[in-house]
């Protein structure tokens, strides 16, 4: 029942009760000392899950369950305190338990379920205080008057739907030994499949239940006082040998992020110790991954000297299983001390109503080692993105007297969906269709469809789930239902093409939050009949700016039975190695299906690239075969920095492979006066070459012309080989780079200060603009070998506040210096250019260098702010540029009447904004004191308070 307080009179009735009971000493709950752990767990509203009633999104159902040692206190507490989040609570008492069972000799396991619906859709924080913690507890202080607070963060969203938050599926209620390892684990689980991390956080406090209902129903916590981990508490221990590990060193204390795994190693000091770990809950939604709730488990260590040893349990190898395979695994124990072995497991996979895992002990040791075995058959339902944990835990039965101590260790189980069964591929005319059986797991949300041109060897890997991205596979096709069983791949997506081999897998997706997916089914294979219209040649045959042209040619294509008319060639150019089909033009059209050239004429090949497509089309597939992109060899000639050599380089884009071995690259080059071009050398597999006077001379200050032949193949003995094409001529200027510019910036701010503070009027006056005077030399020595004939400058200029420079200007001639006029500030950088006087090569750009503003900055002693238009305002007299000024003006009984940093200009007509006959009223005449804290727009923002007097005249 909810027994939230109202908000009315009877809500301050209660309250008043409340502190009466305080004031006398009494509790309003039993006083919590004998608790050891506890959690809150939460789940949204169920109630109908069928039929036309629907559930409450904002009803939560809560359990809280605490674990109690009545060992040493008969402290009960039959009801409790529940506080919901958003200034409501149960109530004195207000949630009654509704069991307590004995879980060990002196440990009780106590549950208590209670209701919640709230008004608004957020995140909310339940929580419980118990009053109050052990005495003596070792990593706080004064434990026994510091309360015991637990919390769950839950969130209700639209999008979230039913949530349920992680379930602690292991008690709290295992012994620490003095010098050996101590564990824990919480064995949490997600219904939903959500993601879990876990973390350890500082135990906490939230005072008295009474001050939390008088705090508007709202427990104020904190860390404990005196908070250390329990690792840190003196004297600190020493690590023991764990799991392999035997380096030597202090105790640590540490939790793993993903199976929640706390490790203790190891105590060194007797006695009890808190500590809390927060379970963090993750859904995985089609925007992203986000946290939607926490569960905060607080938890009591009891630390004991003991003589007796921890057994170590041995658990399987971590596995993926297929949906619908059981597995079925030994697990065994044993004990240094030969005592026998309790074994148990945990996780959310036990005691669920449909496909529970079960575990069964089948011997307890020690001769022969204990024995248990763990069985579950995964259902589709458990496709998971991430592994179910299953906790193992060993608890030895040592002798009278000694403490009983534990191992444990977390075995991950990864369920996959089994393959999609029986895929074939089949040609239907000149497309593939697809069949299968129907899949098994219904509960899928997608069948994704790949397709690859050639055989593989796919992975037989149970844990490779979907088609890695290394397989070659495309994704053609995502079907969003499951219950389909074909698909007719007509070459939409990628296009398909006679002749070839083309090999298909499908898998399946699962729905989010939980996410998953399927083993890909087996590979299956078909080849189209026929051959394709392919491209052939994209050559360019005369270069030219006006009157190039450029001849493109491809193969006829056959099938088995000819082709059903109509059918046709369609040609597309596009300007560019990049452009695709959609940004082309329709340059040819034939249905004559020997008409296998197209001569392109009248492009400007000399400085374009030109991108070509060809489609095929028939009656009886009016998705067209494509053949491209196949564009035309783009060369490029640089000479390098001293003018001896040419660095040539080319590149394309075609369907064809260029580089092949055995396909070479031949290089032409004409020399000045020499009208033919000769062969100058051959290179394979590479698409760059240097000329450098080994083949041919090379001699500076003459024009070269190169061009270059490059021989491809389809390597398809059914396709034309040695495909030959040709690149566009370049000529190469053989002349040395520019030296580049070393910058220099003239500044003198004293000379400005001198200037400006010294002459009458304003600064800067209405207009008045900055100007900066840049002067440069060569750096002759680099690049070695670099040229001093230069023609002009180019002058590059970016503001502070940007990161690019623009071209503002160039020089008429070789000058050395260039004044950048009409500038609203000095602050800029600047980068210069030298551009040759033969052959107009560019120098690299200079260092950058740059300027900053001045720091000038000077307050009138007089302003008249009578309305005539002349000093009616109060500003400064002379300023550099300024980022904020807070001025604050006061009369001479240092009452302020003005205060003000919205104007870097200042700009104050005289009028109060405080303390003087009120707002809005202008001051009477007279001298009054100022403060002008000033912030410059240099680069430092450069601060600086001024302090001085003002005379008002009206």
């Amino acid at each position: 029942m909810n027994l939230s307080l109202p908000r009315s009179a009877g809500k301050w009735v209660l309250m008043l009760m409340v502190n009466v009971l305080a004031l006398l000493g009494m509790h309003d709950t039993a006083e919590a000392s004998h608790i050891r752990a506890g959690d809150i767990q939460a789940k949204s509203d169920t109630t109908y899950p069928f039929g036309d009633k629907r559930n409450n999104p904002r009803r939560i159902f809560f359990k809280m369950v605490l674990y109690t040692d009545f060992g040493l206190t008969p402290v009960d507490e039959p009801d409790v305190t529940i506080f919901y989040g958003d200034g409501t609570s149960s109530g004195l008492r207000g949630v009654p338990r509704a069991s307590r069972t004995q879980v060990t000799d002196d440990t009780y396991r106590s549950v208590y379920y209670f209701e919640h619906t709230y008004g608004a859709d957020r995140s909310y924080t339940v929580s419980y205080i118990g009053e109050f913690r052990n005495t003596g507890v070792q990593n706080m202080s004064d434990s026994q008057n510091q309360s015991f607070y637990i919390s769950t963060l839950i969130t209700i969203e639209p999008g979230i739907g039913v949530n349920r938050s992680p379930v602690l599926n292991a008690p709290a209620i295992d012994k620490a030994a003095r010098n050996q390892v101590f564990l824990h684990n919480p064995a949490a689980s997600d219904a939903d499949g959500d993601s879990l991390t876990y973390e350890l956080v500082e135990s906490k406090q939230a005072g008295s239940i009474v001050s939390a209902l008088n705090n508007n129903n709202t427990p104020l916590f904190r860390i404990t006082s005196g908070f250390v981990y329990p690792h840190l508490v003196t004297p600190i221990g020493t690590r023991v040998p764990y799991l392999g590990d035997s380096s030597p060193g202090p105790a640590t204390f540490t939790i793993d992020k993903f199976t929640g795994q706390l490790v203790w190693n190891a105590p060194n000091r007797l006695g009890d110790f808190n500590v809390a770990l927060i379970v963090h809950e993750w859904r995985r939604t089609p925007f992203g991954v986000k946290e939607i709730g926490t569960v905060i488990r607080d938890m009591q260590i009891v630390v004991r000297g003991t003589n007796n040893l921890r057994p170590t349990v041995n658990i399987p190898q971590d596995i993926c299983v297929v949906a619908g395979v059981q597995v079925r695994k030994k697990v065994t124990a044993t004990d240094p001390d030969q005592n026998q072995v309790l074994l148990s497991a945990f996780g959310g996979i036990f005691g669920r109503p449909v496909a529970p895992a079960t575990f069964v002990q089948t011997r307890l040791g020690p001769n022969p080692i204990a024995e248990g075995i763990f069985t579950w058959r995964p259902e589709c339902s458990d496709v998971a993105d991430q592994p179910y944990l299953v906790l193992f835990k060993a608890q030895d039965r040592p002798n009278t007297g000694e403490t009983a101590l534990i191992d444990e260790k977390v075995f991950r189980i990864k369920v996959v969906g089994p393959r999609p069964d029986n895929v074939r591929a089949i040609q239907n005319q000149n497309n593939v269709l697809l069949t299968w059986s129907r899949y098994a797991c219904q509960n899928a949300s997608q069948l994704l469809i790949y397709r690859k041109e050639g055989p593989s060897t796919p992975s037989t890997d149970t844990c490779q789930t979907g088609i890695p991205a290394s397989s070659g596979y495309t994704l053609i096709k995502t079907l969003n239902d499951v219950s389909l069983q074909t698909f007719l791949d007509d070459g939409a997506t990628l296009p398909l093409q006679r002749g070839r081999t083309y090999c298909y897998r499908i898998y399946a997706k699962f729905p989010l939050p939980a996410g998953g997916e399927s083993l890909a089914s087996i590979e299956t294979c078909v080849t189209l009949d026929g051959r394709p219209a392919v491209l052939t040649n994209v050559t360019v045959d005369r270069t030219d700016r006006t009157n190039g042209q450029v001849t493109v040619r491809w193969t006829q294509p056959r099938a088995t039975g000819g082709f059903l008319e109509p059918y046709k060639y369609t040609l597309y150019r596009g300007k560019g190695q990049t452009a695709t089909k959609a940004q082309s033009k329709v340059v040819f059209t034939s249905s004559n299906l020997a008409n296998t050239e197209f001569v392109d004429a009248g492009r400007n090949t000399t400085d374009s690239t030109f991108t070509y497509f060809l489609d095929f089309t028939t009656a009886a597939a009016p998705t067209p075969e494509t053949s491209g992109p196949a564009s035309t060899i783009r060369l490029t000639g640089t000479p390098n920095t001293a003018g001896t050599q040419v660095a040539l380089s080319w590149n394309f884009t075609v369907p064809w492979k260029n580089t092949e071995p055995g396909f070479y690259t031949a290089i032409y080059r004409r020399s000045p006066g020499n009208p033919a071009y000769v062969l100058l050398d051959s290179v394979q597999g590479v698409t760059s070459y240097v000329d450098n006077s080994s083949k041919l001379p090379l001699v500076q200050g003459q024009t070269y012309s190169y061009y270059v032949r490059v021989i491809g193949t389809y390597n398809d003995p059914n396709l034309p080989n040695r495909l030959k094409n040709l690149s566009q001529e370049v000529t190469v200027l053989l002349v040395p780079i520019p030296c580049p510019p070393v910058v220099t910036i003239r500044t003198d701010c004293e000379e400005l200060k001198t200037r400006v503070l010294g002459r009458p009027g304003y600064f800067p006056a209405p207009g008045e603009t900055y100007t900066n005077e840049l002067s440069w030399t060569l750096n002759t020595g680099d690049p070695t070998g670099c040229s001093t004939a230069i023609a002009y400058y180019r002058i590059f200029y970016r503001r502070p506040s940007e990161t690019s420079y623009t071209l503002i200007d160039s020089t008429s001639g070789p000058s050395l210096n260039y004044s950048h006029t009409k500038l609203t500030e000095q602050a800029a950088c600047y980068k210069v250019q030298a551009v040759g006087a033969v052959g107009n090569r560019r120098s690299a750009l200079s260092a950058e260098v740059c300027v900053d503003n001045c720091v000038v900055f000077e307050l009138p002693n007089i302003f008249t702010p009578n309305g005539d238009g002349i000093n009616d305002t109060f500003r400064p007299r002379v300023s550099s540029p300024l980022r904020k000024v807070h001025f604050q003006a006061f009369n001479r009984w240092g009452v302020k009447v003005f205060d003000g940093d919205a104007d870097p200009a200042i700009n104050w007509t005289g009028n109060a904004t405080s303390g003087e006959r009120g707002k809005g009223i202008q001051v009477p005449d007279g001298v009054y004191y100022y403060l002008a804290e000033v912030e410059f727009a240099d680069s430092k923002s450069t601060k600086i308070t001024y302090k001085g007097w003002v005379e008002i005249t009206h």
